[in-house]
């Protein structure tokens, strides 16, 4: 009987096969760069959003130098723009987005009793299309004589307002940069939003109904809307300014027929709901901390939900406040200041239910309850001085001064990244299995408040004062010295409280006292699993019977209304680890690692490139895009044995 001929598996088929085993391998390096898992890109949107955040740091730095005192010639007015720029637009990009993401993705599907997102590769997609984003803007500091101190990045602001972003006012390569690589961003946060929403609306364990979920959760889902119909604005805007700047067209040239207005009415549209993308996953942390440290339920859950989902729906409608001296008339200017203050009612409601939560609690002060409080009173304080922008005759007096950057930073530092920071301090066991150094953790918080508001209030009576921002120096008879050397030791003193932070985080990993599955005796579906949580999540996924599942199961009433532990001691047995035997001993399979999101992402930069350099490369990253995209659809989404 003649012999059936198997066909042999192409070189190219047993090298790919070779390197997903390698992949595999949980301690290769490989491991990490093929990763789909939604807890490690978690960790790899933490990670980048860290070092961005020391790079943005240290530019600030260096502007706070060159403010520090009169006449300074610290930096020249060029290099003070350029560094100006990227530190605006490494803050709101590259550290508040990305590290929102990673709590994204470390948490929801373990709050929602999920094994991962809904779709991991393009999980992984997402963040490799940021990190090939974020490195194609920061080479732009190349593109000059940096040695020199010719700095080659952009130099028209963070906001890119026109004409100052087009070719005759910012000549070199350096707002080509900002504008593609704004535009890599915009498609990694766009794969990010519409994957959380499928993940939130069709991956909930049983029982979880939308008004069981987390407020975590819910932030996410508005946030994830608010991103999918926000970033198709600015890539509009983008892709406008990309055709001025490399086709001379005339969309913002004045002289040519253009509308450089239309630059600010596009980038504002944007601009405002993304001041809620950085603000309301703050929020949503915020609701997790505030209940844990004051062992009881959130005050008014619903009115917390509701108010975040209007927040959603009205930051639609206050962007023109930005805008008051452009000349739009008094009729548009009444409308946005209305808006405006109308928006601060949900803003105000959810102030009131965190104080309602804690009031009355057993209030037990660790270090992510301490960065917690700190936020709610530094967000009051931004939110007020917000509010003063929407009274019009006032905004004249307030606009383009040091005013404004006060209110700025209030809220974004004050209200987004001190969150964030809590974020880190009350998560971190549940992914590392150790504690974080408290006393380290109190001293971290406390330079961190005092360096900040060291920093930053002193800019509202500069401002009032009529110091004007986007200026990199200033006369001695104006009446600015000293309150702008008090915010450059602020500036200072947040360095070392940062440098706390990292000391912290590292001495944690490798002496922190061991953690246990719950640490906080928390409410939240994710402290029922093991510290770290294993690759597959749940070995059962659970079935939830109300809000506080995890909760209940810890703990009940008595007759008289008061908490007492369940029999057996009140504490819920973790899930076992993982054993040896198929896929970790529970017969569950998971997504295989891929290369193809990373090899996708890489064409963005290198298209990205060639519009800059040369056209030849085009094609190029364009094939690169699609040689991963096809791969990626071709691949099996879990290997065979």
């Amino acid at each position: 009987m003649a012999s059936i001929a198997v066909p042999k598996r192409s070189p190219l088929s047993e090298a790919l096969k070779g390197a997903r085993r390698a992949a595999e391998n949980s301690s290769s390096i490989w491991s990490w760069i093929a990763t789909v898992d939604h807890k490690r890109i978690g960790i790899l949107y933490g990670i980048s959003a860290v070092v961005f955040f020391i790079v943005g740091g240290v530019e600030a730095l260096l502007l706070r130098l060159q403010l520090a005192q009169p006449d300074a010639n610290f930096l020249d007015p060029d290099a003070y723009n350029r560094l100006f720029t990227m530190h605006g637009t490494t803050m709101v990009f590259l550290v508040v987005m990305p590290l929102s993401s990673a709590f994204f993705n470390l948490m929801v599907p373990l709050m929602i009793g999920a094994r991962d997102v809904a779709f991991p590769r393009l999980n992984a997609f997402s963040y490799w299309t940021f990190l090939a984003g974020a490195i194609f803007l920061n080479a732009s500091f190349f593109t000059g004589d940096i040695l020199n101190g010719d700095l080659g990045a952009p130099g028209g602001g963070w906001f890119g307002y026109a004409p100052l972003s087009l070719r005759e006012f910012a000549p070199g390569h350096g707002m080509d940069f900002w504008m593609l690589g704004l535009q890599m961003f915009g498609i990694a946060s766009l794969a990010g939003g519409f994957n959380f929403i499928v993940t939130i609306l069709n991956m909930r364990a049983p029982g979880m109904t939308l008004f069981r979920m987390p407020v975590f959760v819910w932030m996410t889902l508005v946030t994830s809307f608010l991103i999918i119909f926000a970033m198709p604005v600015i890539a509009v805007a983008l892709f406008e300014l990309t055709f001025d700047r490399l086709f001379d067209a005339n969309y913002f040239n004045a002289e040519a027929g253009g509308n450089p207005l239309l630059w600010q009415h596009m980038f504002w549209l944007f601009g405002h709901p993304e001041v809620y993308i950085l603000i309301l996953p703050a929020f949503g942390i915020l609701s997790e901390i505030l209940p844990t440290f004051s062992r009881k339920p959130l005050f008014g859950y619903a009115f917390v939900v509701f108010s975040g989902v209007a927040i959603g729906f009205m930051s639609w409608g206050v962007w023109v406040h930005h805008m008051y001296t452009t000349g739009l008339g008094t009729v548009a200017n009444s409308a946005f200041g209305i808006s405006t203050i109308l928006i601060a009612v949900p803003t105000g409601v959810k102030v009131f239910n965190w104080m309602g939560t804690l009031w009355g609690g057993s209030i037990r002060f660790r270090a992510p309850l301490m960065f917690a409080v700190g936020t709610v009173a530094m967000f009051t304080i931004g939110g007020l001085s917000g509010v003063t922008h929407s009274m019009v005759p006032s905004d004249y007096q307030q606009n383009s001064s040091y005013y404004v950057v006060a209110h700025f930073h209030y809220v974004l530092f004050g209200g987004a990244i001190m969150a964030l920071f809590g974020g880190i301090y009350y998560w971190f066991p549940k992914f590392t299995g150790k504690l974080m150094n408290e006393p380290l953790g109190h001293l971290n918080f406390w330079l961190m408040l005092i360096g900040f508001n060291l920093t930053f209030f002193p800019m509202h009576i500069s401002g009032l004062l009529g110091m004007p921002r986007r200026v990199y120096t200033y006369n001695s008879d104006m009446g600015w010295d000293f309150w702008n050397l008090m915010s450059t030791v602020g500036a200072f003193l947040i360095a070392l409280s940062v440098l706390v932070f990292l000391y912290n985080f590292f001495l944690s990993l490798r002496r922190g006292k061991e953690s246990g599955p719950d640490p906080w005796d928390a409410r939240t579906l994710e402290w029922s699993l093991p510290s770290p949580p294993p690759e597959y999540n749940f070995k059962e996924i659970p079935t939830v019977d109300s809000r506080d599942h995890f909760w209940n199961t810890k703990y009940r009433e008595d007759e008289t209304g008061r908490v007492v532990p369940v029999l057996a001691g009140g504490v819920v047995e973790p899930e076992e680890e993982h054993g040896d035997d198929d896929e970790h001993g529970h017969g569950i399979h998971m997504p295989s690692p891929s290369y193809m999101p990373l090899i996708a992402s890489i064409g963005f930069p290198i298209v990205a490139t060639g519009l800059i350099y040369d056209y030849a490369l085009v094609p190029v990253g364009f094939a690169l895009i699609l040689i991963g995209l096809f791969g990626w659809v071709m691949e099996p989404a879990t290997e065979e044995d």
